[in-house]
């Protein structure tokens, strides 16, 4: 295919912005900012679900508090109880043996409730504290993940800009080539990602091999308008003062 070297020339003004297209699309692909944010939504999942099974702990002290607190209490009722019997007298020797009896069995088993509510008590406190941090944390994460979401964004939007303004470059100089100069151009890039390169020395600017000095030989014979491929990797080359033949 013969195309005006002036035409060919402009081939590399139109790798270098494929070129930029490749690279915006492998940034976006790795975008920094955007591992962050998964790792800060990683860490806000392992921190809310901290925060929720120390609710759940919460839960279940909050249940035993209760049940104790009520036990306690059936205690004392029965404790007042037994000590108005006694104090109105008229009861028994047998009954009043009982009455004694079981008011001591009641003081033992109130202050052993008592002691177990304490302890319960204690280790809410604990938990409740490791509660406030693990939501301290998990605000904090929160706030951390909405600047990494914030960086983010504004990184993309910066590649959504630098990909349309190569993408209206693009179309631009897309006009300028022959159809099937296009055709034979994107048909290479589409196997290699590169459709065209310099050609400076012996080295193709796609592959980046030297070619031979035949190969050499053949393409410096060849009359400037004739469309030239490197042998190794078929990428048009484009020849200029550069080329050195």
């Amino acid at each position: 295919m013969n195309v005006e070297p002036a035409v060919q020339s402009k081939l590399l003004a139109l790798a270098a912005v494929d070129t930029e297209v490749t690279r915006l699309a492998h940034r976006r692909r790795t975008l920094p900012e955007q591992q962050e944010v998964e790792r800060l939504e990683a860490e806000r999942t392992a921190r809310r679900d901290a925060a929720v099974a120390v609710e759940i702990i919460l839960d279940d002290l909050d249940r035993d508090i209760r049940k104790l607190e009520g036990e306690v209490e059936a205690v004392r009722q029965r404790e007042d109880r037994d000590r108005k019997l006694l104090a109105a007298g008229g009861v028994g020797a047998k009954q009043l043996s009982e009455l004694q009896h079981e008011l001591t069995s009641l003081e033992r088993r109130q202050a052993l409730l008592e002691d177990e509510l304490l302890e319960v008590m204690e280790r809410r406190e604990a938990s409740k504290a490791d509660h406030d941090h693990a939501g301290a944390r998990l605000s904090s994460v929160d706030e951390e993940l909405a600047d990494a979401v914030r960086l983010r964004d504004e990184a993309l939007a910066d590649i959504e800009v630098a990909e349309q303004r190569c993408l209206s470059d693009r179309a631009a100089l897309v006009e300028a080539f022959p159809a099937e100069l296009v055709d034979q151009y994107e048909a290479q890039r589409t196997k290699t990602g590169i459709g065209a390169a310099l050609l400076q020395a012996r080295r193709c600017g796609a592959c980046r091999l030297e070619l031979d000095r035949g190969e050499i030989a053949r393409i410096a014979a060849a009359a400037p308008e004739v469309l030239v491929r490197c042998p190794e990797c078929n990428a048009i080359l484009v020849r200029t003062k550069e080329s050195g033949i």
